[in-house]
This record gives C-alpha cells, structure tokens and sequence, in this order.
C-alpha cells in the first residue's frame, strides 16, 4: 500500500508530468530566441530568473548533463547558460507547457500558484539586494535559493491543486497557522518536502544548504531566509505583525538598522511592482499604506 503522507509519494506525482512555466515566460524566451544573435546571456537569464520552475528546469538540465569529471556545482543560471550556449539551450527549452494552460480550469488554483510565483520573485529580489550589501562573495547564489525555496509549495499548486487548497482552507477557516495546516494535510511540513525534492531531484547542494532554515544562523542562510520571510509577511500587507522583527533582523544583517532595513525593503518591493504584469498578481509595492516615492532600485 502507498504510503502518501510521506514526501516520496509527492515527488512521484511531480515526475509523472512536465513542469510547467509562465506563459509570459515562454513568451519571452521565444522573443529572445527570434533575436539571435542580438539576445545577451544577461536577457536570457532575467527572463529565467522571473519564474522558478523555469530556473529549477535549467539548473536540473544541466547538473543531470555536465561531465562527471567537473566537480564544482552550477550554481546560477548565467553559468549554465555558460556551459548550454545559447543555441542548444532555446533548442532544449523551445516547448514549454505553460502554467496557464495547466489550470485553466482551475482558476483558484491559477490564482494560488501565480501569488507563490510573485512571492518568490520579491524573495529572489530581497536577497539580491542585501548580499550586495553584505559583499556576497556570489550574489546570484543567494538570489536563486531565495528563488527556489518555495518551490515545492508551488509544484502543489500546479500539480494537486486540490491538495494546496485544502491546506489554505484550514489556514483561512482554521486559522492554523502554515506549517500545522501542511502537518494536516500532508504528515510534514512543506519545507521537507522542498528538501527532499532538491536532494532527488539533484540541485546543487550549496542552493539545497541556503534553502535549509537548519543553517540559517550562516550569514547568506539568513539572507535567504530573511528575504523568504519579508516576502511571504508583505504580501499580507505592510500591517503584518512580524515584520516589525523581521525589519529588526534585516538591519542586523546587513548593518543599516531596522528603519534602514525597512526603507530598503520598501525600495525593492516598489521596483519588484515593475514585474506585475508577469503574474498577475498585485504587488505588495502597490498597497504601501503611504506615499512612497521610488528611488533608483538599490544597488545589488
């Protein structure tokens, strides 16, 4: 008898289907393609950088492909565009099944899976900016774990939607709080099932340690972490009682105080409201409860 309350039984439902990515992805990546030689590596890798279905599918592609006998991970998308070329990559990734074609009868499941989309991409955005701060001796590392963290919440969505709005209903009408509804639901928290998924599915190790809350007390652990929490609090609202200790924390780390944490934060989310129209989805940049002018986007 199959065991379902465990997180193998879900990775076996995630494999029996292709993943699917943003329609604006595709759409953009075919835009790129009918450039040629005009389209930059940098073009190519925001364009993957947006949605992190489409980012775990290259770095998946190319960690199951490199030769065995180079020993250092992939860890970003530009090195793997790198190792690709820029002509058997669109070759590989030309057919993609979008998101939107996947639950198109699904419309509350589209509407769940689009706001994890959003929300990890002003995760990704966050910890960009505060490991520029910090120096990060690798940025874009830091970026994609924050990216990627919340992965397997969204392949719920998109693959056993019923399944993702089960735990959100007992989290609406319950009021339990996340991990306890995935403990009803599941038998486990998300975040194993996120682990699990990365060590079967082989993505790097070092975006497997900065994704694991275990290692958090590690300064670019706690980048991510931080910037996971920030996304998922602000798109509550900028009410949301933890961000008072979540600001608080974000000074610690990159040395600017919580009222400088805060006003970073605030800058990010107002130039991440520029992406919008990628998930259609309202921003927390676009319900700030005062008026913000935006700065130049903080520098990475």
């Amino acid at each position: 008898m199959t065991d379902t309350r465990v997180p193998s039984y879900w990775i076996g439902q995630f494999a029996r289907t292709e993943l699917p990515v943003l329609a604006r992805t595709a759409a953009e990546l075919q835009r790129l393609r009918d450039e040629g030689d005009r389209a930059t590596t940098k073009q190519i890798s925001e364009a993957v950088m947006h949605d992190p279905v489409m980012t775990f599918k290259v770095l998946r592609y190319i960690q199951l492909r490199r030769q065995k006998s180079l020993r250092v991970d992939v860890t970003t998308i530009a090195h793997a565009l790198m190792m690709l070329g820029m002509d058997p990559f669109f070759t590989h990734f030309a057919d993609q099944v979008t998101l939107e074609s996947r639950l198109a009868h699904e419309p509350k499941a589209l509407e769940g899976a689009l706001a994890v989309i959003s929300r990890a991409r002003h995760a990704a955005l966050y910890a960009r900016d505060w490991a520029g701060l910090r120096h990060d001796i690798e940025v874009e590392e830091v970026t994609t774990a924050a990216l990627l963290h919340d992965l397997a919440e969204l392949l719920l969505w998109s693959c056993a939607p019923e399944t993702a709005m089960l735990i959100q209903e007992l989290q609406r009408t319950q009021h339990m709080r996340s991990e306890a509804a995935q403990r009803e639901v599941l038998g486990f928290p998300l975040i194993a099932l996120q682990l699990e998924l990365a060590h079967q599915w082989q993505l790097p190790d070092l975006l497997s340690s900065l994704m694991d809350e275990r290692h958090a007390t590690t300064p670019r652990a706690l980048n991510v972490s931080l910037a996971v929490a920030v996304a998922r609090h602000t798109a509550n609202g900028w009410d949301d009682a933890a961000l008072p200790d979540d600001f608080a924390a974000i000074g610690r780390l990159v040395g600017l105080g919580a009222t400088g944490a805060r006003e970073r934060v605030i800058q990010v989310a107002l130039h991440a409201a520029k992406d919008a129209d990628w998930y259609g989805v309202v921003p927390p940049g676009a319900l700030l409860p005062e008026a913000v002018e935006e700065d130049e986007p903080p520098a990475s």
